[in-house]
This record gives C-alpha cells, sequence and structure tokens, in this order.
C-alpha cells in the first residue's frame, strides 16, 4: 500500500518549508474527509499526486503558464503538431474539433443546416464564434490552475484582429502568462493531399470546389500576429516532431525576451 506523504522531520525548517508542510497537511486531511472511507492505496496515491503539485505550482522553481496557439488552415497538420508538442511538454492539449464538434453538428442541424458546414454564413455567424468560446474559457481556467495549454485551430481570423491579440496578450498577462502563436505553414497542394488522406465528411465541400476554396487562403504567409512558422509542406526540410521541440525551445527564448 502506498503511504501517504508525512512531513519531514529534522533540522529546523525555513517559514516557507514550515507553511508548505502545514498546507499539505491540510490538503491531506481535506482529502481524507471528502472520501469518507478509510484510506486505501488508490486514495493515498491521489493525496500524494495532489500534495507534490501543490508544491510545484507553489515553489518558485516553476515557470508562468504559457499559452501556445497553434494556428493554419484547415489540413495544415495543427492538431498533428500540437499533440507532438504536448506530448514532448506535458502541456494540456485543447484541439477545437475534440472539444465542440459533437455539439457544433447538432447545433446546425437544429438551425436547420448542414452538421459539416463549415463556410456558410449560418456557420460562420452563430456558430463559430461559440466554438472559440468555448475553447478559450476551457484554455484560461486551466492558466488559472497555472497549467499551460496547447490549443488547435485555425485562429485565421482572430490573429488578423489587432484588437482581438492585444485582448488575449493583456487577458494572459494579468493571470502572470505567457503567449506563443505557431503558423503550421502548408501550400495548397499539401493541405489538399492532407485533406483527402483524412478522409473527413467536413471537408467534402472543399474538395468539391477546390477552386473556390483555395482562392479564400492566403498560403504564402502567415498572420500579421508575431508569430513561430512551422513548415509543413510536403517535402519540408525537417519533420515535425523535431520542429516541435525547436517551437519549444524559441517559444520559451521569445518569452523570456519580453519579460
Amino acid at each position: 500500500m502506498t503511504e501517504v506523504e508525512k512531513p519531514p522531520s529534522g533540522p529546523p525548517q525555513s517559514p516557507d518549508t514550515a507553511s508548505y508542510n502545514v498546507a499539505a497537511q491540510a490538503i491531506q486531511q481535506i482529502l481524507a474527509n471528502t472520501t469518507g472511507r478509510p484510506a486505501n492505496a488508490e486514495q493515498n496515491t491521489l493525496v500524494n499526486r495532489v500534495i507534490d503539485a501543490w508544491r510545484r505550482r507553489h515553489s518558485r522553481a516553476d515557470p508562468n503558464p504559457i499559452l501556445t496557439l497553434i494556428a493554419g488552415y484547415a489540413g495544415s497538420g495543427k492538431t498533428e503538431f500540437a499533440r507532438l508538442l504536448s506530448d514532448i511538454t506535458g502541456w494540456a492539449l485543447l484541439d477545437k474539433d475534440a472539444l465542440t464538434r459533437p455539439l457544433v453538428e447538432r447545433l446546425l442541424i437544429s438551425l436547420g443546416g448542414d452538421p459539416h458546414d463549415r463556410h456558410t454564413d449560418l456557420y460562420l455567424r452563430e456558430v463559430r464564434p461559440l466554438e472559440y468560446h468555448c475553447m478559450m474559457e476551457t484554455a484560461f481556467d486551466n492558466l488559472n490552475a497555472g497549467t499551460s495549454a496547447v490549443l488547435s485551430a485555425p485562429f485565421v481570423a482572430e490573429l488578423a484582429d489587432t484588437e482581438w491579440v492585444a485582448r488575449l496578450t493583456k487577458r494572459c498577462a494579468d493571470k502572470g502568462a505567457e503567449v506563443a502563436v505557431v503558423w503550421v505553414l502548408c501550400d495548397a497542394e499539401s493541405i489538399r493531399k492532407h485533406i483527402e488522406i483524412r478522409c473527413d465528411a467536413r471537408d467534402a465541400w472543399k474538395l468539391q470546389n477546390w477552386e473556390a476554396y483555395v482562392s479564400t487562403l492566403n498560403t504564402a504567409a502567415g498572420p500579421p500576429a508575431a508569430h513561430i512558422t512551422i513548415d509543413n509542406r510536403l517535402g519540408a526540410a525537417f519533420d515535425l516532431a523535431k520542429q516541435a521541440s525547436e517551437t519549444l525551445l524559441r517559444s520559451r527564448q521569445a518569452a523570456e525576451g519580453v519579460r
């Protein structure tokens, strides 16, 4: 059976360390009272992990949380890169489609639309704003808990809006969090290949109206907001795993440079 941590004994401790141990004991007691059952191995494991997480969160060793936006057009490889970055860092992964897609489809149906619609005024006006609102509020809940988050969504309109970017930056700064934007660069040919491979119903309109769809994309340039670029075009010189590691380093360096 896993033993619950006990405050260390030995030489007198600094006030900070002593305070941590008092708080740890209080947390342990709260969790024990909440269960209403005798301690068991699973409960002890949870208690130990909670106490350890509390200590890490309140120690100065942990850096400020960072909100990383992984942006790009549909089929550019955003989610793949976001997953890699999340795997490397352990940061929470918030993918717009995973968070909202079932609700989006039901909402579109209830509004008399196509559940796979991602291009009409109905979707853009009535549904899309709600998707982004839900995702961003979930991200801020993570930041409030001191947890960094990786967000995967197009963010095309948002990153072109200087006021939106300014509001995001200020809101993060008010929480002591940093912001990094990663644009996944992908040309039209590569996007089409990626879309064809994933064979998703929401891409049907794009493929059926390819020329009209591509005419709305500016694949040659990223957003006007400050960002890091990841090259995910077919035949790119570096694979995404290597680029994920490099992006992590650059985003931290950039954040430290503006402190």
